[in-house]
């Protein structure tokens, strides 16, 4: 199922820049047994997000990508799961996760935006989990079955090939685990903020107040990029 996605970029929306990624990942054996999984998953169970959103956080070029934010799995309720991390669709109420990730935004630069993080894709964040795919209420259901290699690979690829300052905003354990990417691989600056998941259960220590927002547009700034615009309103540059 997966390589059939892949062989259709321009229905799946993925973008043409992942093209060398997916042709070197699609021959890898783990790349196969993950194949091989989601299929079985898809064909037995209800399995989030659709189908055709398994990839949508790749509609961008890598050469597009300014920032990572990296999640954990997806939504695994009904309706939730957009193939963005931390995204719902406009109308669906956002999960606990994305509240705190709002309230920490306009605590940090007093601004809100839209609960489809389309804003924040549009210019170059890269909202991708570490596993792609989830069972129906079943968190974590599909982990250690060949995702997390995949997400690895891919900020490794935009680290090494890109040529501009690229920010990471790592929240808990999962996403920490990528840290040393940053670090070890490409030659352009490179900029990190880790804190805590932002979910009820630890976003009191030390998710709140981390100002995640603000740190990546000053670090972007400082090398002459532009800030990403996280909310709808102007930003208030300082």
């Amino acid at each position: 199922m997966l390589r059939e996605i892949l062989a259709s970029y321009d229905q799946y929306g993925i973008s043409t820049g992942w093209n060398e990624f997916f042709e070197k990942e699609a021959e890898m054996p783990y790349f196969k047994e993950l194949d091989e999984f989601v299929t079985a998953e898809y064909n037995s169970h209800t399995v989030y997000p659709a189908k055709e959103n398994i990839f949508k956080a790749f509609s961008m070029g890598p050469d597009d990508i300014r920032c990572i934010i990296c999640g954990q799995d997806p939504y695994y309720r009904e309706g939730q799961a957009t193939g963005l991390a931390f995204a719902v669709k406009e109308g669906i109420k956002p999960p606990p996760s994305l509240q705190n990730i709002m309230k920490e935004l306009s605590d940090d630069l007093g601004e809100e935006t839209q609960s489809d993080l389309e804003n924040w894709a549009s210019q170059g964040v890269f909202l991708i989990n570490s596993t792609l795919t989830v069972r129906d209420g079943e968190p974590l259901s599909h982990q250690n079955k060949g995702w997390e290699t995949l997400t690895a690979a891919a900020i490794e690829y935009v680290l090494v090939n890109s040529a501009y300052p690229v920010a990471g905003i790592l929240w808990g354990s999962k996403a920490q685990s990528f840290s040393k990417l940053f670090t070890s691989v490409g030659n352009a600056p490179r900029f990190t903020v880790k804190s805590v998941h932002p979910s009820p259960l630890s976003a009191y220590r030390g998710f709140f107040g981390s100002n995640p927002f603000s740190r990546v547009n000053a670090f972007l700034e400082q090398f002459g990029e532009s800030p990403i615009k996280w909310g709808d309103k102007e930003i208030t540059l300082y």
